[in-house]
C-alpha cells in the first residue's frame, strides 16, 4: 500500500512538471493562430492600398472580412441557417451600423449609445444588399444576415463602398454558396477627370459620386450615384473606368479565396416537378395567358384578376388530374410558367401588355397650383402611377440638423432642402398599417431627393420641405416623384435652374446557364410597368434635366449585365427624358404664377445697439411675444442687425408695426461729443449715481471714479442726492456696449463750452443748481 502510494506521488511531481511546458505551448499555439490572419493587399491604379484580411476577428461566423483604406476599417459578417425555412425566395438581410466609437464620438441622444437605424444606416444597408442578392443561387434559400460594422471612421475615407466589398470577400471566404465575388468602386468626376475612391475633399470638388458594383467579366451588377447635372458622355466614362477597376477588387479576393476559403456548403435542390404537371400546366394555361397579355385593354387590376383567375382554374383542374401532387408545387410551377411566356412574348412581338412598342411612354398628364393656401404644389399622371407633391417654405431654422457621424460622412452640418415620400397602402388598392417610414420609402425618397437636389439653388432664403404622397402606384413612383417634385419647386417660386425628370428603364434577357456575358436576345423597355418591373430584369432609374443626369440608380437581378446593354438604355433614358420635360414645360408654362400671397418672406431689421435689449426684453419675452401675436421670427446675425422670417406679406406688415410701437421713442436730441450737457440723477448706487440728459432718456451710470478729482466711496459723501442737477461731459457711446460715457470730473474747473440744458426751457435754465457762470448757458433741446 505504501509502496502504490509513492509511485503516485511519483508520478504526480512529473505531470505538474510537464504541465507548465504544456500550458506554454499550447498558449504559443493559440497566440500563433490568432495572430495569423491571411490579408491580401489591392493596388488601385490612383496608387492607394485597398486591404482585405480574414481570420483575427468573429471566427464563429460563417465568414468574415475587414477592409482597410487608409485609417478606416470595415468588418463585415456573414451567417447562413443550416437548414431551409421552405421560403419561395432568399430571406437576405443586410445590417449596417455606423459606431460614433468608430469616429471617436460619443452619440449625443439621451441614453448616450446607438439607437435604431439612421437614414444614412438603411441606405449603406440597401446599397450592400443590391450588390449581393443578384449572386446567389436561385436554389439557396436559406435565413441568411449580413452585418456590416465599423471599426474605425477616419475623415478622408468613407466606409459605405467598402462594406460592399467587404460583404463580397466574406461571402466568398465562407461556405455559403454564392457566385461571386464582386468588387465595389466609387467614381468621382473633377475637372472631366474620373477619380477612383476620392477622399472626402476630393468629393467637395466633384460633380460625380457614383458607385458602381461589377463582377468578373466587366458585368455590371449595381449602379447608384447623383450628379451635378453630368453629361451622358462623362457619365457613361465613369461607369466603364468603375468596372475596370472593381475587376482589381475582385482579383484580390480570388486569391485570397483560393488560399484562405472554405469549401462551399452542398445545396439542396428544389423538389422537382413530374414533367407530366409541366405539360399540363402549361396545356391548360398558355393560351389564356397569351390572351391577356394580348388584351391592352386592360388595366392593373383586370390584368392581375386574370391572371390570378387563371392561376386557381389551372391548379384545381392539375391537382384533380393528378391528386397526389403537392399543390404548393403546382402553384409554383405556374408562376414560373406565367413569368416565361410574359418575357416569351416581349422578345418574339416586340409588343408590351399595355399595347405600348418598346421605347414608347404612358400617357401623362400634370397639373400646377392645386390648393390656394400652399406654397407649391404639382399632380404628376404617368399611366396608374400618381404622385401628389406640396412644397413648404420655412426659416432657415427649420434645417435637417444631422448627427454628428452623418456630418462628418456627408460634410454637411445641416439641409435646408430635403424630400419626404410616402407609400400608403391604398396607393396599390391594399390595406395596411400605416406607421414609422420603411426601408422601401426611404431608399425611394433619397432617390428622389438626390434628382432634385442640383437644380434648387445654392443660395436660398428658406428651408424647403418637399412631401411627395403617392396615390396610386403602378411602376415608376420615384421617378414619377422628381417629376412631380421639380414642378411644385417652380410653383412655389424658388428659382430652379431648370426643370427635372426621371424614368425608369426595363430589361428582358435570355441566356443560359448563368452566363449572361453572352445573351442571346434582349430587350430595353422604357418607362416601366409594376408587372414589367417584377417578371424583369432589371430596373434603372435615371433623372435628370435636359443637360445631363442628377440621379441613377440600377437594381439588375441577374448576375450581371454587359457595358453594352447599360450604355443602350443610358441612351433610351435620356431620349424619354427629353419627352416628358416638354410636356411639363408645356403644363408648367401655362399655370405659373407670378405671386401667390401666402409665399413667406423675409427682411432685415437694423438697430443701434443700446436698442438691442428693448427689442430682445427680459428673457427674450418681445420676440416670442411678436411670435406668438404675428408668427414673425427674428434671428440675431450680430449684436445690431437682425433677419426676418413671416410667412406672408401681411405677416410682415404688422410684425414691422407692432416693432416699430416698441422701439418708438420721443424724438432723441443728437448729442455733441465734448459738449457739456445738465444732467439729472435719478438714483443713488454704491459705484454712482443713474443720471438722464432728457425726460424719455433710459438712465445711464455715472460710475464714482467720474464724479470727482478725488477717490470717493459713496456718491452721498459729495452731497449729491435724487433731483440734483449737475453738469456733465459727454464723450460718445461705448462701441461694445453702447452706453454713454459721461463725466463729471473732468469739468471741475474753468468751463471750456457751453452747458446745455436738454431737460428745462430756456427762461428757466439761469437757476441751475451748478450755476451759469462764466459766459455758461442752457438751452433747450
Amino acid at each position: 500500500m505504501l509502496h502504490n502510494i509513492a509511485k503516485l506521488c511519483q508520478y504526480r511531481r512529473k505531470v505538474f512538471h510537464i504541465l507548465p511546458h504544456l500550458r506554454c505551448a499550447t498558449r504559443r499555439q493559440i497566440s500563433a493562430s490568432a495572430l495569423e490572419s491571411p490579408e491580401v493587399d489591392v493596388a488601385l491604379s490612383t496608387g492607394r492600398i485597398l486591404r482585405i484580411s480574414s481570420g483575427k476577428y468573429a471566427r464563429f461566423a460563417d465568414g468574415c472580412s475587414v477592409v482597410t483604406i487608409g485609417d478606416t476599417a470595415v468588418m463585415v459578417t456573414a451567417v447562413a441557417k443550416q437548414k431551409s425555412q421552405n421560403a419561395s425566395f432568399l430571406p437576405l438581410v443586410v445590417d449596417y451600423r455606423q459606431k460614433s466609437a468608430a469616429a471617436g464620438r460619443i452619440p449625443t441622444n439621451f441614453l448616450r449609445r446607438e439607437l435604431g437605424p439612421s437614414e444614412k444606416e438603411i441606405l449603406s444597408a440597401r446599397l450592400v444588399d443590391r450588390s449581393i442578392r443578384p449572386l446567389f443561387p436561385a436554389e439557396f434559400r436559406y435565413d441568411t444576415q449580413i452585418v456590416c460594422n465599423m471599426l474605425a471612421i477616419d475623415s478622408a475615407n468613407p466606409p459605405d463602398v467598402q462594406a460592399i466589398n467587404g460583404a463580397s470577400a466574406a461571402l466568398a471566404l465562407s461556405d455559403i454558396p454564392w457566385n461571386g465575388p464582386v468588387g465595389a468602386v466609387r467614381v468621382g468626376l473633377v475637372d472631366n477627370e474620373v477619380i477612383i475612391n476620392p477622399t472626402r475633399k476630393e468629393m467637395q470638388l466633384s460633380s460625380l459620386d457614383l458607385v458602381v458594383t461589377a463582377t468578373r467579366q466587366n458585368l455590371v451588377v449595381m449602379l447608384e450615384g447623383r450628379g451635378n447635372v453630368v453629361n451622358e458622355n462623362e457619365l457613361r466614362m465613369a461607369i466603364k473606368k468603375g468596372t475596370k477597376e472593381a475587376q482589381l477588387i475582385i482579383n484580390g479576393i480570388e486569391r485570397l479565396q483560393k488560399s484562405f476559403g472554405k469549401p462551399k456548403r452542398p445545396l439542396e435542390p428544389l423538389p422537382a416537378v413530374d414533367e407530366e404537371i409541366q405539360n399540363a400546366v402549361r396545356t391548360m394555361s398558355e393560351m389564356r395567358l397569351r390572351e391577356i397579355f394580348r388584351d391592352y385593354s386592360h388595366d392593373k387590376f383586370s390584368r392581375d384578376q386574370a391572371v390570378s383567375k387563371t392561376r386557381t382554374d389551372t391548379i384545381d383542374k392539375v391537382w384533380s388530374s393528378y391528386p397526389n401532387a403537392d399543390p404548393s408545387v403546382i402553384s409554383e410551377t405556374y408562376n414560373k410558367f406565367v413569368k416565361s411566356v410574359f418575357r416569351e412574348m416581349l422578345l418574339e412581338e416586340n409588343r408590351r401588355c399595355d399595347g405600348r412598342g418598346l421605347d414608347d411612354l404612358r400617357k401623362i398628364s400634370c397639373s400646377v397650383n392645386l390648393h390656394k393656401p400652399l406654397h407649391g404644389s404639382a399632380l404628376f399622371q404617368r399611366g396608374q402611377t400618381q404622385v401628389f407633391c406640396t412644397v413648404a417654405l420655412d426659416s432657415p431654422e427649420s434645417a435637417l440638423r444631422l448627427d454628428p457621424i452623418a456630418s462628418l460622412d456627408s460634410g454637411m452640418k445641416s439641409k435646408n432642402f430635403f424630400l419626404h415620400y410616402e407609400f400608403p397602402p391604398y396607393a396599390t388598392g391594399e390595406t395596411g398599417k400605416i406607421g414609422p417610414i420603411g426601408r422601401r420609402e426611404i431608399g425611394h425618397g433619397a432617390l428622389a431627393e438626390k434628382g432634385l437636389v442640383p437644380i434648387i439653388p445654392n443660395e436660398h432664403p428658406f428651408t424647403i420641405r418637399l412631401t411627395a404622397e403617392v396615390l396610386e402606384s403602378n411602376g415608376s413612383s420615384s421617378m414619377a416623384t422628381v417629376c412631380a417634385g421639380s414642378m411644385a419647386l417652380m410653383d412655389a417660386g424658388v428659382p430652379v435652374q431648370e426643370a427635372a425628370a426621371g424614368v425608369a428603364i426595363g430589361l428582358i434577357t435570355k441566356y443560359e446557364n448563368d452566363d449572361t456575358k453572352h445573351l442571346q436576345d434582349y430587350c430595353i423597355l422604357t418607362d416601366l410597368l409594376g408587372i414589367e418591373d417584377y417578371m424583369g430584369d432589371m430596373d434603372m432609374k435615371v433623372a435628370g434635366t435636359r443637360r445631363g443626369m442628377t440621379a441613377i440608380q440600377a437594381d439588375i437581378k441577374v448576375p450581371g449585365i454587359p457595358l453594352k446593354v447599360v450604355m443602350e438604355a443610358l441612351q433610351k433614358s435620356m431620349e424619354a427624358r427629353f419627352k416628358i420635360l416638354d410636356l411639363m414645360d408645356e403644363t408648367i408654362g401655362a399655370t405659373r404664377t407670378v405671386r401667390k400671397d401666402c409665399w413667406p418672406v423675409t427682411d432685415r431689421l437694423v438697430i443701434e445697439a443700446h436698442q438691442r435689449s428693448k427689442l430682445l426684453g427680459p428673457g427674450g419675452t418681445n420676440l416670442r411675444r411678436l411670435y406668438l401675436e404675428t408668427g414673425v421670427q427674428l434671428t440675431s446675425d450680430d449684436e445690431t442687425s437682425f433677419r426676418m422670417f413671416a410667412p406672408s406679406d401681411a405677416a410682415m406688415h404688422e410684425a414691422k408695426e407692432h416693432l416699430e410701437n416698441l422701439l418708438k421713442a420721443e424724438k432723441i436730441p443728437d448729442l455733441e461729443f465734448g459738449a457739456i450737457y445738465t444732467a439729472r440723477i435719478v438714483e443713488l448706487r454704491d459705484t454712482g449715481v443713474m443720471v438722464t440728459l432728457y425726460p424719455s432718456m433710459p438712465p445711464t451710470l455715472l460710475h464714482n471714479s467720474q464724479l470727482d478729482q478725488r477717490k470717493i466711496a459713496h456718491p452721498s459723501a459729495l452731497g449729491l442726492h435724487v433731483g440734483t442737477e449737475i453738469q456733465v461731459k459727454y464723450f460718445g457711446r461705448d462701441p461694445v456696449s453702447g452706453y454713454m460715457r459721461l463725466s463729471r470730473k473732468v469739468l471741475q474747473g474753468p468751463a471750456t463750452a457751453m452747458i446745455r440744458n436738454l431737460d428745462r426751457p430756456a427762461a428757466t435754465a439761469a437757476s441751475a443748481t451748478n450755476g451759469t457762470t462764466n459766459g455758461v448757458e442752457d438751452v433747450k433741446s
